[in-house]
């Protein structure tokens, strides 16, 4: 009988223990399962956390450039450029030409940032064929047959070179004085 005491005196301690240790799993079986939940409601805010990390820096990147490019077009809107233009001509014995003359500046503000750039292109060209003497007063057969050596000319080139000379200003409307430069009237001999 005394093994039967025994037994009776460690079965409610068996028992307990048993149930003790049940219980213990199932508690701990129970955190995991709180603890996986948590884990993953925290995964699910970590993925948040970082989307909205995401999101932001794409807006502020987003907000940077269209504040630079905003920056830029105000900063542009102040350079501008100052054109001006006219005709220029010019007139010879033998053609007049008109030329457009167009010249820019950059400004910024009202401080000027360069120098006048000309650009020019050609708008006539013609010829004044009536006003074309038929032979020119420096023609080199003239004066090379003449042989002058010394810089003086003969009197026949003087002849024919005044003669050219008074043809030309007489097929001319303007006066002789301004046709003829003093230099070669006096070199002429004052005629």
């Amino acid at each position: 009988m005394h093994l039967d005491a025994f037994l009776w005196l460690f079965l409610p301690v068996f028992v307990a223990g048993g149930s003790a240790l049940l219980s213990f799993y199932i508690m701990q079986a129970k955190m995991e399962v709180a603890l996986a939940k948590e884990r993953e409601s925290l995964a699910e805010a970590r993925a948040t956390i970082s989307n909205q990390k995401v999101t932001m820096e794409e807006r502020i990147k987003a907000t940077e450039e269209t504040t630079k490019r905003v920056a830029l077009d105000e900063f542009m809107q102040d350079f501008r450029v100052e054109e001006r233009s006219y005709v220029r001509e010019s007139k010879s014995l033998s053609a007049s030409k008109k030329h457009m003359v167009m010249q820019e500046r950059l400004f910024f503000r009202n401080i000027p940032l360069s120098n006048w750039i000309e650009r020019e292109m050609l708008v006539e060209e013609g010829f004044d064929l009536d006003k074309l003497p038929i032979e020119s007063v420096f023609a080199p057969a003239s004066l090379g047959s003449s042989g002058m050596s010394n810089g003086s000319l003969s009197s026949e080139d003087r002849f024919t070179m005044s003669k050219m000379i008074e043809d030309f200003g007489a097929r001319s409307s303007a006066p002789k004085a301004q046709l003829i430069p003093a230099h070669v009237t006096a070199f002429l001999g004052g005629q």
